[in-house]
């Protein structure tokens, strides 16, 4: 009988000793489950902060956001089909512009899948100003130092081509404009989601004074040139990063999300024509071989039939500007600033060098002023981006000294292969021997066209 409760008090021990073994192994999985629970709720978090980024990849291009009819040189009622000025920007509506405002001072742009610093007020004091701009290199330091924001600490300095997709060609361009006020006057960049100011007058500065730096470099210039998107009137230049000896300052959104924006990829379909798989948009390999003027460019593209498509059209500005190579330039790689796999006709340019056209869009750059608010259309310079380096500019480019002497003519590439800027639409390029605005811009009014189509 001692023996039998010996046994059972043992057994008794044993059976103890398992329920309380199984009892801590229980308690240890119920422990590690809450720490991965934990941590997929850490990571979920994480997940629903950079939810605010789409899931979106390659290289969709933004509507221009162009929706007024223009003729030669102010709006018009909506043509038809086989009218005059029909096949401009407003008649094809492509991605149209799609923003988030985060809440957190960024903006998520829904049609690229980037995510945008929302203000130009970098030093948060509420204004917009001179002493928010930096040097370029400052600029390009934020990035190498990991500059955080608003949580996050992968920003970067966009490429010409991010920088670009924020333009709106409902801005009107303020060139010539000699107000102080700036009421009335529309940027091109979204301001319901982007903070927004013109120029700093009270430090000096132009209304006209608003260079958003990129990465991006003009290879072909003499001097270090970056490519910016100014917002106050609608062009990409490339800028000097010196200004009478000192450093010149810009002001930038940083960006963060699709890294595969801005990157082309090409498919020579061998029938004359080449494909963007990023972009969705097909090309024609030849450009049309003559300059025309505007009007004439839109007749040309919509009366197409070519490679057995009949929907060829004029691109928009943003369209034609995704095409550019801005690693290749007349000076570097004596060619055109597009794919060697597109044919560019070689023409010469005002300095009598060997050379490759302006292209125009079918994009009208719209003016602050009234009657004559469309005259200018949009082009993108695939060669050098001539200007009269002999246009006498004084202080933050005053140009009232300008001189209409036609001897007094020094032609240069002064903004750069790749550089969108505007041109009549109609007229006499010899009305312009010294160039237009404070650079002398180069006036050809007869410049090339490169068409496109949908691909799907």
């Amino acid at each position: 009988m001692e023996s039998t409760r010996q046994t059972i008090k043992t057994n008794t021990l044993k059976n103890w000793g398992a329920l309380l073994f199984s009892l801590m192994l229980i308690s240890v999985a119920i422990s590690c489950s809450d720490d991965s629970d934990n941590d997929n709720v850490d990571e979920g978090t994480e997940e629903s902060v950079d939810g605010n980024l789409p899931d979106i990849t390659g290289f969709p291009i933004v509507d221009t956001n162009q929706s007024t009819y223009y003729d030669n040189s102010t709006s018009m009622s909506t043509p038809s089909v086989g009218d005059d000025f029909y096949g401009q920007d407003a008649t094809y509506q492509g991605n149209q512009p799609s923003y988030t405002d985060n809440g957190d001072g960024t903006v998520t742009d829904n049609v690229t899948g980037l995510m945008w610093q929302n203000t130009l007020d970098h030093n948060q004091d509420g204004t917009i100003d001179y002493d928010d701009k930096l040097t370029y290199d400052e600029i390009l330091a934020l990035e190498e130092g990991n500059y955080t924001y608003a949580g996050y600490s992968d920003w970067r300095v966009p490429s010409i081509k991010e920088q670009y997709s924020l333009m709106a060609f409902s801005g009107r361009d303020i060139s010539g404009y000699e107000g102080t006020s700036t009421d009335g006057l529309t940027p091109f960049i979204n301001t319901d989601y982007f903070d927004y100011a013109y120029g700093d007058t009270n430090a000096g500065e132009r209304l006209i004074d608003v260079q958003c730096a990129s990465t991006n470099v003009s290879v072909g210039s003499a001097i270090e040139m970056v490519f910016g998107v100014n917002f106050a009137d609608g062009r990409i230049k490339g800028y000097g990063t010196t200004m009478m000896g000192q450093d010149k300052v810009f002001n930038y959104l940083l960006v963060r999300g699709n890294t595969t924006y801005g990157v082309n990829d090409f498919t020579d379909n061998g029938d004359g024509t080449i494909s963007d798989e990023a972009t969705g948009l097909m090309w024609m390999q030849d450009d049309n071989g003559e300059g025309v003027n505007w009007k004439e460019a839109l007749s040309h593209a919509e009366s197409m039939e070519f490679a057995g498509y009949t929907d060829w059209r004029l691109p928009n500005a943003k369209e034609l500007q995704s095409i550019v190579d801005y690693t290749r330039s007349p000076q570097t790689t004596s060619s055109a600033a597009i794919d060697p796999l597109f044919n560019s006709t070689q023409i010469t340019n005002e300095a009598g060098e060997a050379d490759y056209p302006f292209y125009w869009s079918g994009t009208t750059h719209a003016n602050w002023t009234s009657g004559n608010d469309g005259a200018w259309g949009a082009y993108v310079a695939f060669g050098r981006a001539m200007g009269n380096e002999s246009m006498p500019t004084g202080p933050m480019g005053d140009t009232s000294t300008t001189t209409t002497d036609s001897s007094a003519v020094d032609w240069t590439d002064v903004h750069g292969a790749g550089a969108q800027r505007s041109d009549p639409k109609d007229g006499d390029p010899d009305d312009y021997p010294t160039g237009n605005g404070p650079q002398g811009d180069a006036v050809r009014v007869f410049n090339y066209v490169r068409l496109v189509r949908n691909i799907n």
